[in-house]
C-alpha cells in the first residue's frame, strides 16, 4: 500500500488536472473572474484536495466518503468546462486534455471506490 497520499497516481493526475484548468480559466472572459472561473478553479483543486484528505483520514469508511466527493468534484469541473464551450468562451479542442484527465481520474476513482466498499 502507498504510504502517502503523494504516492497515489490518482492524485497526481489530480494535480496534472488542476494545473490543466488552471491553463484554461485564462482563456474566460475577464467579466467570469468571479464566476466560472472561480467555479472552475475551486472544482479542480477539490479532487486531488479531497483524495489527500480522505488518505490522511483514519479509516477506510473516512476515505471513501472523501473519494466520493472527488468523484463529485470531477463531475463538476467536467461541467462547467461545457458550459464554458456552450457559451463560446472555449473551444471542444481545448478542452480535449483535460476531458481525457478526468476520465482517466473517474477509472481510477471507482476503481479505489469498489476496492474499498
Amino acid at each position: 500500500m502507498v504510504s502517502s497520499y503523494r504516492g497515489l497516481i490518482v492524485w497526481q493526475k489530480g494535480m496534472d488536472l488542476v494545473v490543466e484548468i488552471y491553463r484554461l480559466v485564462k482563456k474566460l472572459p475577464k467579466e467570469e473572474l468571479y464566476s466560472l472561473s472561480d467555479q472552475m478553479r475551486r472544482a479542480a483543486v477539490s479532487i486531488p484536495s479531497n483524495i489527500a484528505e480522505g488518505r490522511n483520514r483514519s479509516s477506510s469508511k473516512d476515505f471513501l466518503r472523501f473519494l466520493y466527493m472527488a468523484k463529485g468534484s470531477l463531475a463538476e469541473i467536467e461541467t462547467q468546462m461545457f458550459i464554458g464551450v456552450k457559451l463560446g468562451y472555449l473551444e471542444e479542442s481545448d478542452i480535449t486534455t483535460a476531458l481525457n484527465l478526468c476520465a482517466e481520474i473517474g477509472k481510477m476513482l471507482n476503481s479505489m471506490i469498489a476496492k474499498l466498499n
